[in-house]
Parts: structure tokens; C-alpha cells; sequence
């Protein structure tokens, strides 16, 4: 049996993926600063080309401060079909090369070589091998990290941007660790970064060695133990050629503040629609339903609830968050976004009938659970899919939106949803990074 490489993992992150697409099909977009995003006033930044962050402009940020950050910046529109296209193009190239790849994201996907270099090479030559075949047959750049572990290879492709290769040899990972920034770690956020070096830790090496229950007190025991092992170099994950999808969801960042709770729930409404429909199309059903709700403050708060069963209807989906909404008392909270998900996630055919007399934590309270029993809804909702999916532009739905001209397929899913090839979102609704 062939021993194991020590570097079998690479890391394919494509470079601004959206802004690089938009560059490449218009030829006159070249070399200008280039942001896809939506250009009203509530317009967030999906992705900069890297003329663009030369200003200092980055995914996530306000369109109104990239503007004044760079006068002559252009906007592009939002073409989520075409990425999607280009996504596929990219992971069939992925998939001729190793056999197990494990696809993050449309524009990412981690790899592991271990079984190829006999007949591809070496795992930095395959790396080199899959950036010359994008860049040939996509015409776009792409980024490789190599390492022996999922965390280093992505930690190493974040290096190699803009369209480069970066690897480390399993024998000096511990020591290329140590001096770098605990924030370098894949897991250490803002917030765990700003309590960590409140205690001192401001190097991966210092984390390293750290007493692993010191490390649980500061920032709790799943997350303190996984920093501890990663600053070591271990990361026992392996890819995962077909991970299921963690949740599906969509969030409406709204182009002025809402304060109307009639108009909120009729935006729950809409985005439960939204969700029910991707949940049916990618063949799963969950039993978490959250509710996010961002206030004009920045504060952000979310509810669940937990049903004994799953289900991929959308009246489901709808009564659960409306309840979570309307306990939360909104009457004069001036909302800035909200956000419906589904999670707990699991094949669709377990979703055809809600077992109601099954104990569920945080669930429903009898009276709402009683209006999930109707089985007519799920032929309703399917037969309202088959319309949409036949008839473009033409839909059934409730008739509290039929006035509202928005696509429902257009409210942004979150960067959780990896079913279906599904993790894109439209700029002027979104409040979530893509690289």
C-alpha cells in the first residue's frame, strides 16, 4: 500500500470571482476598479476586483463608502446565473484531476491529491497543473494553498492572492505557525480575536502553548480546544467529497429602515416563500427554523424553533418565523435586515407529514403546531413550483405579496447553504462577505 503524501491538501479559491468574471466577459472592464454589488443606496460590495481594493474597498462593505473611497469606481450588476455557469465549468476541471474534491462554495473547493501524484505528480505540481487549466480554458485566475491539513491549505491559498501558489512542507508548518497572528487561524473571528488578546494571546505560538483549559475558559471548551490543536498544526478533518448541506436561507437587507410590523411580516412572509422553494428544489427538509433580525443599531438577534419533524413546506416555514416575530414585539424597532433559515437539515421525503405528538425542544407552542398539520399545503406548494418553473415570470403565491414586483429568487442566501450549488446572494440584500 502506498504510504500517505505529507501534503495532500490543496486549497482552490478563485480570485474575486464575480468581479473577475464580470472583467473577463467585458473586455473593457479590464484594469479599472470593478465592484459587483447594487448601486442604491443600500447597495453592499459582493466583490472587488483587486484594482478596486486598491482603495481599500473589500466584500461586505457599504456601497456608499466605496464610492467615496474611490470616485471612478464602476458597479456592476449582479449575474448570478452566469457565476453559477462559470462555477461548474471551474469544478469539472477539479474533478478530472483528484478523486476526492469537496466544494466549499461556488468559487472554492478543497481537494486532496494524495491518490493522484503518480499520475499527476507531485501535490504542488498538480496545484500548478489545475491553476494552468483555468486559467487556459476558464480565463481566470485562481489561488492554491497546499499543506498537510484542510486549515493550513486554506490559510496558505489566503497567502497566495492574487493568483498564486503558496506551500508548506509538513515539517515546518509548526514553526511557519507560530509568529503569525491568532486572527490567521480558520475559527478565530472578530470577537474571539479581540478576548484572546485581552488575555494576552496574540500569536498562533502562544496559543500553542497555552494550557488547553486555559484556553476553554477564555473562549469555551469546543472552540478553545479546536485554536489549541490548529496552532499545533492538527486538523484531523478530512474532504469530504459531498458534504450535505448545513442550512438553507435568505436575508433581505432593506433600502430604507422598516418599522411597519404589517410590512415585516409580509417580508417574513416573502423570504419563508424563498426558502420553502430552494428547500423542495434541492431535495431536503430541516427542523430549525431562525428568524435574524438586524436593527438600524447594528444589534442583531435570532430566534429558533425546533419541530419534531422536518418539513420543506413553505406555510410551515412561515407560521414558525412569523410566531418567532411577532415574540419578539417589534412594534417600534426600526429593522435594517432580516433573515429566515432552515437547518437541522435532511432528505426531502422525511418532510411529508409533521408527527405533532413527538416532544421537540425549543418547539412550537401547541397553537402554532396545530396549523402545521394541514397536509393540503405541501400539493399547494408544489403545484405553485411547477407553475414557476414552467411559466417564467409568472408565479403563485400569497396573496399578501402579489403586489410586491421583487423576485423572490433574488433575496440573498447565506453563505451557510452548500446544497444545490446554492451560495450566491444579490448585493443590494446582502450583508455577508464573498471573497
Amino acid at each position: 500500500m502506498q504510504p500517505r503524501h505529507p501534503e495532500p491538501i490543496l486549497h482552490v479559491d478563485m480570485d474575486a470571482f464575480y468581479a473577475s468574471v464580470e472583467q473577463r466577459d467585458d473586455p473593457e472592464l479590464k484594469g479599472q476598479p470593478v465592484v459587483v454589488g447594487g448601486a442604491g443606496g443600500r447597495g453592499v460590495v459582493a466583490a472587488a476586483s483587486y484594482e478596486a481594493r486598491r482603495f481599500g474597498i473589500h466584500s461586505a462593505m457599504p456601497m456608499v463608502r466605496a464610492r467615496r473611497l474611490c470616485p471612478g469606481l464602476v458597479i456592476v450588476a449582479n449575474r448570478f446565473d452566469r457565476y453559477r455557469e462559470v462555477s461548474r465549468q471551474v469544478m469539472a476541471i477539479l474533478a478530472d484531476i483528484p478523486p476526492l474534491v469537496e466544494p466549499l462554495s461556488l468559487d472554492e473547493a478543497f481537494l486532496d491529491v494524495g491518490g493522484a501524484v503518480r499520475l499527476f505528480g507531485e501535490p504542488p505540481e498538480i496545484g500548478e497543473l489545475i491553476r494552468t487549466r483555468v486559467r487556459e480554458e476558464v480565463e481566470l485566475p485562481c489561488s492554491v494553498g497546499v499543506g498537510p491539513t484542510k486549515s493550513v491549505a486554506k490559510l496558505l491559498s489566503d497567502r497566495a492572492k492574487p493568483d498564486g501558489l503558496v506551500h508548506w512542507p509538513a515539517g515546518e508548518v509548526v514553526a511557519r505557525l507560530r509568529p503569525l497572528p491568532v486572527s490567521d487561524l480558520w475559527g478565530a473571528g472578530p470577537r474571539t480575536v479581540e478576548r484572546l488578546e485581552s488575555f494576552g494571546f496574540r500569536t498562533v505560538g502562544q496559543l500553542a502553548d497555552a494550557e488547553l483549559r486555559t484556553l476553554q475558559r477564555v473562549v469555551g471548551e469546543a472552540l478553545g480546544g479546536q485554536l489549541h490543536q490548529l496552532a499545533r498544526g492538527i486538523d484531523p478533518r478530512r474532504v469530504t467529497p459531498s458534504e450535505p448541506a448545513r442550512s438553507i436561507s435568505g436575508e433581505r437587507t432593506f433600502d430604507h429602515d422598516v418599522d411597519d410590523p404589517a410590512e415585516l411580516e409580509r417580508q417574513v412572509l416573502k423570504l419563508s416563500e424563498t426558502v420553502g422553494r430552494r428547500l423542495r428544489a434541492s431535495g431536503v427538509a430541516g427542523r430549525t427554523i431562525t428568524l435574524k433580525v438586524r436593527f438600524d443599531t447594528f444589534e442583531t438577534v435570532t430566534r429558533s424553533s425546533t419541530l419534531p419533524a422536518p418539513t420543506d413546506r413553505t406555510r410551515d416555514v412561515a407560521t414558525i418565523a412569523l410566531d418567532l416575530l411577532a415574540g419578539l414585539r417589534l412594534e417600534r424597532a426600526r429593522v435594517r435586515l432580516l433573515g429566515v433559515g432552515v437547518s437541522n437539515l435532511g432528505e426531502g421525503d422525511g418532510a411529508r407529514q409533521l408527527t405533532l405528538d413527538t416532544a421537540a425542544e425549543e418547539g412550537p407552542s401547541p397553537a402554532v403546531a396545530a396549523r402545521l398539520a394541514d397536509p393540503r399545503w405541501e400539493r399547494v406548494e408544489r403545484i405553485a413550483d411547477s407553475v414557476a418553473e414552467r411559466f417564467q415570470g409568472v408565479g403563485v403565491s400569497y396573496a399578501a405579496l402579489l403586489d410586491d414586483q421583487d423576485d423572490p429568487a433574488e433575496v440573498a442566501p447565506r453563505r451557510e447553504d452548500r446544497g444545490a450549488h446554492d451560495h450566491t446572494s444579490t448585493s443590494d440584500q446582502r450583508e455577508e462577505p464573498d471573497p
